[in-house]
């Protein structure tokens, strides 16, 4: 088993003479210039004067005119931004700010070391693997805080002047202060034993490293599945059960029929924040969960209501979610034996700035947590595939699970839900077919109107 999954002893791989940065930068371009591209696309789609034939009877002009104008908006808003990042992203790293920055949190950690009294500082600091652990954890932490930082400003543009333009923003300034510094006091808490937990597997892991790096982040991924609902969830929005009366009564009887083990139904007050409306489903084995944003129970009748729920059950009765959480397992250990090639690479973080002085540890590698960040940058192009590939299945399931809301007899109400749910947020009625096919993970509306009519003539 070691010798399949340690690919570093299987295929010999020299890459002294492999130009990393030039090809990180080259991508990273053609990606910039092919989203540009497909977002030109998109833009001509939404300039339209008038919405779709198959939905130009249903929409009044004033009505797509508002919508419209929310779709450019927004459109300016992702050319911009999408702008900003490509050559901030590339900045950043041909100025070679992650070394610097790595460098920083060791002699901030040693000036700590230094001011420290006596037993205050751990004895396990001392060895190289914790320094480097610990100048790992500063040093991940530091550029959590530099990215909110700089998109701060990008992200009150979206909340303050966008949807606050178009009616959708509801929160205050101060409660987005407050939702940010709780991101922080939470990545404080979190993002520590999960990075230390890397780094630690990083320096000690044999031919098993992807096996035990796959187990690491498979029993992490189940630990937040866990907690966020319960622990992380409410402290950003209010968890209530939903009231009796006639729309708990359809809803339990809809997961009666079809046997989901529902045990809590709850309504979550996403009005705080903003318009826009949402239903989710979570939970283990016989023990699931669904939430109802207040703003969907407000802007839909009950009837369209359970034709939604019915669609996420759906999902759940076809088995979509555990597909996918199989697929993305998969792939995630094949990322991972892709890493052992690079593993102990000197040109790679050479290529960035990681080759000599302050910026490697004492064996002359790179520190083992940097070597796997810069793995992602190189692996970069697999990963818009698998994003590209991700959205092809996601939209394949989501037809299905249309479908199966029509089989429970939900067709007619669902249709009327979905343009309900456009007509409250907006969506772009126009969008470019190779726009969508690349970037979307729903259909379009009328893709999918069109797939429930064909079923519901089916059905009858």
């Amino acid at each position: 088993m070691a010798t399949v999954i340690a690919l570093d002893r299987v295929f010999k791989f020299d890459d002294a003479g492999v130009p990393y940065l030039h090809l990180y930068v080259g991508f990273t371009v053609a990606v910039y210039l092919f989203h540009t591209y497909l977002d030109v696309r998109q833009l001509r789609a939404l300039r339209r004067p008038s919405p779709p034939e198959a939905l130009a009877g249903l929409f009044s002009p004033e009505l797509y005119a508002k919508t419209r104008a929310y779709n450019l908006d927004k459109w300016s808003f992702s050319f911009a931004h999408s702008l900003y990042s490509t050559v901030e992203t590339l900045a950043l790293i041909l100025a070679g700010v992650l070394p610097y920055v790595w460098v920083f949190s060791g002699n901030l950690l040693r000036t700590a070391a230094a001011h420290a009294g006596p037993g205050l500082w751990p004895a396990w600091l001392s060895t190289a693997s914790g320094v480097e652990i610990a100048q790992t954890v500063l040093f991940v932490f530091l550029l959590f805080l530099g990215n909110l930082v700089i998109e701060l400003p990008w992200g009150l543009y979206s909340t303050f002047v966008i949807e606050q333009r178009h009616g959708f923003n509801k929160q205050t300034l101060g409660l987005y202060v407050s939702d940010l510094v709780k991101q922080v006091l939470l990545a404080a808490v979190l993002l520590p034993p999960i990075v230390a937990g890397i780094t630690y597997i990083l320096q000690v892991a044999g031919p098993m490293l992807p096996l035990y790096l796959w187990g690491f982040i498979f029993a992490l991924s189940l630990f937040f599945m866990t907690i966020y609902p319960v622990l992380i969830a409410p402290l950003f929005n209010k968890y209530e059960p939903l009231p009796e009366g006639s729309l708990r009564s359809k809803i339990e009887a809809l997961a009666g029929s079809l046997r989901f083990p529902l045990r809590k139904l709850y309504r979550v007050d996403g009005s705080r924040r903003s318009a826009h409306s949402n239903a989710y489903m979570y939970g283990f084995f016989n023990n699931k969960r669904i939430v109802l944003y207040d703003t969907l129970i407000q802007q839909c009748s009950e009837e369209q209501v359970v034709a939604v729920l019915a669609h996420e059950l759906g999902h759940w009765k076809l088995f979509h979610t555990p597909q996918l959480f199989i697929v993305n397992q998969v792939v995630l250990v094949s990322q991972f034996c892709l890493y052992t090639l690079v593993r102990n690479s000197t040109a790679l973080p050479a290529a960035f700035g990681f080759g000599s002085g302050e910026a490697v540890g004492a064996s002359g590698l790179a520190p083992a947590f940097i070597s796997l960040i810069l793995f992602q940058f190189i692996v970069s192009p697999l990963d818009e595939v698998i994003h590209y590939a991700s959205n092809v299945v996601s939209r394949r399931f989501e037809f299905q699970a249309d479908a199966f809301a029509v089989h429970t007899g939900h067709g007619t109400e669902l249709r009327s839900a979905l343009l309900k749910m456009e007509e409250e947020n907006k969506g772009a009625m126009h969008v470019d077919p190779w726009y969508s096919s690349y970037h979307y993970s729903h259909p379009p509306l009328v893709d999918r109107l069109k797939a429930i009519d064909s079923a519901v003539k089916k059905a009858t």
